[in-house]
């Protein structure tokens, strides 16, 4: 068989480019519809975006899970995390660590090649200190915990209260 080198090469971006954007879009989705979110951007600055691919009921795919949160994480393998400014367009990524099982396939060179993803694999072992490290203008964990509280609250109240709304016929 042979290859036609600027087809296979369009792909190759094409594929790329869909990539990032689904990510991105799963990412904005999580800043822009999940409840958590819009709960803490009304209360916070900012909101980080924790986001881990998981396998599916099925045993064979994949699911993104993705997860608002008002303190960074801990940096682990397989996850993406992004900080967003509150009530805005603007998300800064702040890793992106596949799988170890996958760290070659992004070296430089390579064909899936990831600057991103190359950064956040050194940083991940050579110092991961500093991808843990909050950000200057985060929360305090007190206040954190404070408005993680008023979300447990507020998820009770509705809870209580859905069942009392009655459908209209």
């Amino acid at each position: 068989m042979k290859l036609n080198v600027f087809e296979t090469h369009d792909r190759l971006l094409h594929f790329k480019k869909d990539q990032e954007a689904n990510i991105f879009h799963g990412a904005e989705d999580c800043l822009k519809k999940n409840e958590d979110s819009l709960f803490y951007q009304d209360r916070s600055p900012y909101v980080y975006i924790f986001a881990h691919p998981r396998t599916a009921d099925d045993g064979v795919n994949k699911r993104m899970l993705w997860q608002a949160r008002l303190l960074k994480p801990s940096a682990q393998t397989n996850s993406y995390l992004f900080r967003a400014d509150s009530h805005s367009d603007i998300i800064e990524t702040i890793w992106l660590i596949p799988p170890k099982e996958t760290w070659t396939q992004y070296s430089t060179g390579k064909v899936t090649e990831n600057e991103i993803a190359i950064w956040s694999i050194d940083q991940y072992i050579n110092n991961r200190q500093y991808l843990e490290k909050q950000h200057p203008e985060d929360l305090s964990e007190e206040k954190a915990k404070q408005i993680l509280r008023e979300l447990i609250q507020f998820k009770r109240m509705k809870k209580q209260i859905n069942p009392l709304i009655m459908p209209s016929s």
